[in-house]
């Protein structure tokens, strides 16, 4: 059966984003190594002088690949590999206070750097961290007036996770590459896409072999894969889905109220669909707490499965979870709130 779009047709559509190329993957790793080798490899396709410089956030988590684990912070998955993972200028998340400070120091560096990787308002595994969009627009601003390229990760935030379609449309301003993959086939099949604009493209279509991009992995493209990526559109696209994606947003937001303040939480934090819960320690907040596991299993016996990030929590629902079962989900955080 033919349908009236292609995964990259669809993407351009519900992003309004004019990405002309996709380059086919298999995983949110792979989909950023491909990125960061497009951004490296344009400079020395373009330029006497190639940049090599990339700009990152200090708590950001990218992948489990070299190029992927070097753009991400360095910690606890990393720390194994320190000294073999190239230097990267690392920045804090911006806010009110830093902002000027940061389009300086972009500034400041910007004959050197290649490109800015990020993973939109939502850090994942460095916390479920959140920062606001109009402070990554002004980076964003400040990285293309100095003509560094721009990538944004949407491997954890992609798909309706925050509300939308893709992160990337609260922004004003449009980067250079997206990764994707995680939601892409709903789950069912391994798969990513890295997307760029027209200008990346050029860059490496040329009779000179030498700027050929020379990336390829053996599943690339699988066609089983693609197909089951046009069945998750599909669904995603059901006006039922993002009917699905607002309840659940409506009804984070309602919970969050409830037990926003309770002793026992030092933070409550939500984009969209994304509902993070952050356990007072008395201490600073670590992936290695010992409350990983007394939540861990405090969650299972009671028949639902969280993956703590440390004394974090944090509720990633599928978007057909029915309004009893997140009620259920909520009232045991309750009681955990109550017993641990």
């Amino acid at each position: 059966m033919s349908r009236p779009y292609s995964l990259q047709s669809a993407y351009c559509h519900y992003c309004r984003v004019s990405k002309k190329k996709v380059f086919y993957s298999d995983n949110g790793s792979t989909a950023v190594e491909v990125a960061i080798k497009m951004c490296l490899q344009y400079w020395v396709n373009t330029s006497k002088q190639p940049r090599t410089k990339i700009i990152a956030f200090k708590e950001a988590y990218h992948g489990d690949t070299f190029g992927a684990m070097s753009v991400s912070g360095r910690s606890i998955f990393t720390d194994p590999f320190a000294s073999l993972l190239f230097d990267v200028e690392f920045i804090d998340l911006p806010n009110e206070q830093n902002i000027e400070q940061l389009k300086s120091k972009i500034n400041y560096l910007s004959n050197e750097v290649a490109c800015f990787i990020f993973e939109p308002m939502v850090l994942g595994a460095g916390g479920m961290l959140m920062y606001e969009a109009q402070h990554l627009d002004q980076l964003i601003e400040a990285c293309q007036k100095h003509g560094i390229l721009t990538i944004a990760d949407e491997v954890m935030t992609g798909f309706g996770r925050t509300g939308k379609y893709f992160s990337c449309e609260a922004l004003n301003t449009r980067p250079d590459i997206f990764c994707l993959s995680k939601g892409l086939t709903g789950g069912t099949m391994p798969m990513g896409i890295t997307t760029c604009n027209k200008k990346i493209f050029d860059a490496f279509w040329s009779d000179d072999k030498l700027k050929t991009l020379y990336h390829g992995h053996s599943f690339t493209a699988n066609p089983v894969t693609c197909a089951a990526s046009l069945a998750s559109l599909d669904i995603l696209l059901n006006p039922e889905t993002l009917k699905n994606i607002q309840r659940i947003v409506a009804k984070h937001e309602t919970f969050a109220l409830q037990i926003k303040g309770h002793p026992k939480l030092k933070d409550v934090r939500q984009a969209g669909t994304i509902l993070v819960m952050e356990w007072e320690t008395g201490t600073d907040t670590s992936y290695l707490s010992g409350l990983r596991n007394q939540l861990y299993n405090y969650f299972l016996d009671r028949g639902i499965i969280m993956r703590p990030l440390g004394n974090i929590i944090y509720i990633l629902a599928p978007y057909v979870i029915s309004n009893e079962d997140l009620d259920y989900i909520y009232q045991t955080i309750i009681e955990a709130l109550n017993d641990i």
